[in-house]
């Protein structure tokens, strides 16, 4: 599963935009500062596209794509931001962005800058994970198993892949219950194991891997 980072200090937008990308198969970190975004980088975390807003306290766009970009020469960085003047494009543009979208910006047409993106970087062409006899496409949300399609919510692909995506890593129940149902107080993390439920039973046949359950935690994929 890729990883965006989303760099925006409008709290509410920045929320927003991450489940958004979230719910359309990316996994996301959203920070508030340049600063908080670095911390997130330097931490280890890999980022596979930034979006980033200029105008943000502290360190701006500017200079955040500019540090960037002086480390890495490929990640895409996308500017999203309220300054639509001639000037702020050439000058992000000069400081190494790859794209650049004026607010109010259109989720939809986001997501279609991030795959032009994702293609241009030569990264979506991996966005299929095979385990054994199972292949899973993040940008069909197909399932097929010995090349039949197994039918899966978007919710249940998403699930799946995610867990697929980091085999032997537990997720909890709250974490999951964050980013796939973006916080709904209405659903308890007992939804979480119901959907598990669901997924084993889907995946019955499927002799590659196994959800396993943590006691007192969560679940983890387990290939075989």
């Amino acid at each position: 599963m890729f990883r965006i980072l989303v760099v925006e200090d409008d709290r509410e937008l920045n929320h927003t935009v991450c489940a958004y990308l979230r719910q359309n198969g990316y996994d996301t970190v959203g920070c508030l500062s340049a600063n908080e975004a670095y911390d997130a980088m330097y931490g280890g975390t890999l980022f596979d596209l930034i979006i980033s807003d200029i105008m943000m306290p502290g360190v701006d766009g500017f200079e955040f794509a500019q540090t960037i970009r002086e480390q890495n020469q490929d990640i895409p960085i996308l500017f999203m931001t309220a300054r639509d003047d001639f000037s702020a494009k050439q000058r992000g543009f000069k400081a190494g962005i790859d794209d650049y979208m004026t607010k109010p910006v259109d989720l939809d047409e986001l997501l279609l800058h991030i795959g032009a993106l994702m293609r241009r970087a030569k990264i979506a062409n991996s966005r299929k994970l095979e385990i054994g006899k199972l292949v899973l496409d993040a940008d069909e949300r197909t399932a097929y198993l010995d090349g039949a399609e197994i039918q899966l919510t978007v919710r249940e692909f998403n699930l799946i892949y995610k867990l697929l995506s980091y085999p032997k890593k537990t997720f909890t129940r709250s974490q999951l219950m964050d980013e796939f149902w973006d916080g709904d107080t209405s659903s308890g993390l007992r939804t979480v194991d119901v959907y598990m439920t669901k997924l084993r039973n889907k995946f019955s046949e499927c002799e590659d891997f196994e959800i396993v359950t943590v006691h007192g935690l969560g679940y983890k994929a387990v290939p075989k």
